[in-house]
């Protein structure tokens, strides 16, 4: 009987561990032509990861634009419009499929965001702030190098 448990609870973690894998690590992917890995999502999963992105670019504008006027406020507010507090809930769903480097890269991109609008705020040096951006969108541009999104039925169709 006690081989039985054991073997049960060994059973056990092998299936949360495999789970847990697949959570956090893996994610949903697959190589492309173009040698990126395509992340496999749901049509409103995709949406809801590319709007992100946008939101992203229209901050980093705002924020450019700020530099360049000198308007220290416009790049704290569009800095801010994209930190690491307006993260919006993702489903677990949509987590379990993203692997872990894109989720890092993610959560760096936000946290980013949140120093530039704070030292903006207190140093109010734009020149700062330009070099901070330039280091946050290498974030963007590794990403956009390594991953690429894509719905089941493209990949299925060949696209």
């Amino acid at each position: 009987m006690c081989r039985l448990c054991w073997a049960s609870v060994v059973l056990l973690l092998l299936v949360v561990a495999g789970m847990g894998y697949k959570f956090i690590f893996s994610g949903e992917v697959t190589m492309t032509a173009d040698g990126r890995e395509a992340i496999v999502l749901a049509p409103a999963e995709r949406d809801m990861v590319l709007e992100e992105m946008r939101e992203f670019l229209v901050s980093v504008q705002a924020i450019t634009e700020g530099i360049g006027n000198g308007d220290m406020a416009a790049v704290v507010e569009a800095a801010r419009a994209v930190g690491a507090s307006t993260q919006r809930a993702v489903p677990g769903s949509l987590v379990r499929k993203l692997p872990l480097e894109f989720k890092q890269m993610g959560f760096d991109t936000h946290s980013k965001f949140d120093q530039l609008a704070l030292d903006a705020e207190q140093l109010g040096d734009a020149e700062y702030a330009l070099g901070q951006l330039s280091e946050l969108l290498q974030n963007c541009t590794a990403c956009h190098a390594m991953y690429r999104f894509e719905t089941a039925a493209a990949i299925q169709q060949g696209q």
